[in-house]
This record gives structure tokens, C-alpha cells and sequence, in this order.
């Protein structure tokens, strides 16, 4: 059975929301700033301080490690409407799993980012779904053995 993880969208100030919720939560933080990306396209090289992605994990306990967020700022200049900045990251158990709710959630909606092999070692995809929500699929590759 998947999990999955609220993601949020925000226009050029996600650093300094998830060190709030961080704070609030007293939860773990890891950031990936737009300087940090290989191959950016040159309008998210020209806002280096922006975050491809950002996650926010239980810092301690039975759960500790595990996502209490997730999220990222959009590319400069792309549209933003506070309110519809949000999304559900599904993390799934098995590629089959990954591409059979890609192609269900798809359905009679929109993929926005196809299914595909990433630098971060998973295979991830977007959608809209046919009522509007926004659906981001992931499944991280088994580390290579050494």
C-alpha cells in the first residue's frame, strides 16, 4: 500500500515556511536549492536560491525519518495561485504499483509529467487528475550493490 505526503507549492518563499513548520514541528529538514540541480533550464538557474525540493521528517521516535511534508517553489515566472498550490506525493511500493495508479489517476485527466527515470534515483511522474487534484508518483530505484 502506497503513502503519501501533502506537497506544497510556494512562489520564491519555501525556505522560509518549512524552517517555520520545521520549528514547529521540531521535525528534521532537508533542502535542495535550484543552485544544488544539474541541467537546470536557464529560468531556474537564474533563481539559484529557490527550492527544487524541500522534505520535512519526524525527527525522532517509532516514525522517526518518515515525511510529514514535502514541498517546492514554482520556476520564476510560473503561475501561482495561493490556495491551488498543493499536491499528494504517493511514495509506492514497486514500479508495477507506480505505473498502474499513474495510468488510473490519469484517466479522462491530464499528465503532466510523464513517468520517467530522474536524477535522484526513481522513476516519477505528475498528473491532474479528472476532478483537479494533483497527484505526484515516486519510486526510488534499489541503491546500486557494491
Amino acid at each position: 500500500m502506497p503513502a503519501t505526503t501533502p506537497f506544497l507549492t510556494f512562489n520564491g518563499n519555501c525556505r522560509a515556511a518549512m524552517e517555520f513548520y520545521r520549528d514547529c514541528f521540531a521535525a528534521d529538514l532537508f533542502l535542495l536549492p535550484y543552485s544544488q540541480v544539474p541541467d537546470l533550464p536557464p529560468a531556474a538557474a537564474a533563481a539559484p536560491e529557490r527550492i527544487m525540493h524541500a522534505t520535512l521528517s519526524v525527527r525522532s521516535g517509532p516514525r522517526s525519518g518518515d515525511p510529514i511534508l514535502m514541498a517546492a517553489d514554482t520556476f520564476p515566472g510560473a503561475p501561482y495561485q495561493a490556495g491551488n498550490n498543493f499536491s499528494v506525493m504517493v511514495h509506492c511500493d514497486s514500479l508495477e504499483e507506480l505505473e498502474r495508479l499513474y495510468v488510473a489517476l490519469s484517466a479522462s485527466g491530464d499528465a503532466t509529467f510523464p513517468l520517467q527515470d530522474t536524477y535522484w534515483n526513481a522513476r516519477f511522474g505528475t498528473l491532474t487528475d479528472r476532478f483537479g487534484t494533483r497527484w505526484a508518483l515516486n519510486f526510488p530505484h534499489p541503491a546500486p550493490r557494491s
